[in-house]
C-alpha cells in the first residue's frame, strides 16, 4: 500500500528532550515493534486474552495508564512523533508494563500491510486531529475506507472507542461509522479506565466538550 496523500497527522517538532532521547534509545530495542514485518498480535502477546491497538499514542500518558490498569490485555501502541515514543518508552519502565508494545509507522499503512484481518478485539482513537477548517476534511483519519479498514481487522464483536473535545468532529465520526451500516453504537459516558490527561484537560479549560463513543462491529 502506497502512503495515504493525505496526512491525518500533523508531525510535530521532532526535538526530544535529554529524557526522551534516552528512553528512546535505550528501549526501543526491548519495546518497539518492526514496521516492515508481517505481525501475528497472538505471536507478540502469547499470554493475553485480548489485544488492542491505539492509534495515536501521543505523549503516552492515557496508553500506559490503561495498560497498567489492564495487565492481562496486550496493547500495541502506534505513534509517529518521536518525542512522545521517548516519553512513552519511559513510562514502560517505570511502570514496569509488560503488555505494551510500540510501532512507529501510519496506522493505516500497518494495518493494510503488516496484520491479517480480524486480528484485534478493540480500537483506541483517542483525540485525533480534528482539522477544523473545511479545505482540510481530507485529512481526517476517520473517513469511508478508514471505517471499513478497521471493521475488517476487529474480530466478530470487536469495537472502536474514540474521544474527542471537537462537537463537530464527534458528529462527523458518529456519521460515518453508522452510515457504513458496518457498525452500532454512539456516545457513551466517558470509562472510568480512560484517564483524564493534561491534554485533555487544557481543552476543558478551553470549554470543549469532551465526547467518547463507542462502536461494535455488526
Amino acid at each position: 500500500m502506497e502512503k495515504p496523500a493525505n496526512r491525518s497527522f500533523r508531525l510535530r517538532g521532532t526535538r526530544m528532550t535529554h529524557g526522551q532521547e534516552i528512553g528512546y534509545a535505550k528501549y526501543w530495542g526491548e519495546f518497539g515493534l518492526p514496521s516492515d514485518v508481517k505481525l501475528n498480535p497472538q505471536e507478540i502477546f502469547p499470554n493475553s486474552n485480548l489485544v488492542v491497538m491505539e492509534i495515536g499514542t501521543g505523549m503516552g500518558e492515557a496508553t500506559a495508564e490503561i495498560a497498567r490498569t489492564f495487565p492481562d490485555t496486550g496493547f500495541i501502541g502506534v505513534e509517529l512523533h518521536l518525542p512522545g515514543l521517548g516519553s512513552l518508552l519511559n513510562r514502560i519502565v517505570e511502570y514496569e508494563l509488560k503488555n505494551l508494545r510500540l510501532i512507529r509507522e501510519d496506522a493505516r499503512v500497518l494495518l493494510e500491510e503488516n496484520f491479517a484481518d480480524e486480528s484485534f478485539d478493540a480500537f483506541h482513537l483517542f483525540f485525533p486531529d480534528p482539522w477544523p477548517k473545511v479545505r482540510h476534511w481530507k485529512r481526517r483519519i476517520v473517513q469511508d475506507d478508514f471505517v471499513k479498514l478497521i471493521y475488517k481487522k476487529l474480530k466478530p464483536g470487536g469495537y472502536i472507542h474514540v474521544a474527542t473535545d471537537w462537537e463537530p468532529y464527534a458528529e462527523w465520526i458518529t456519521k460515518k461509522f453508522l452510515d457504513s451500516n458496518l457498525f452500532s453504537g454512539g456516545e457513551i459516558e466517558r470509562p472510568s479506565y480512560r484517564p483524564l490527561t493534561k491534554f485533555e484537560g487544557q481543552g476543558i479549560k478551553k470549554g470543549h466538550k469532551v465526547t467518547d463513543l463507542k462502536f461494535v462491529k455488526n
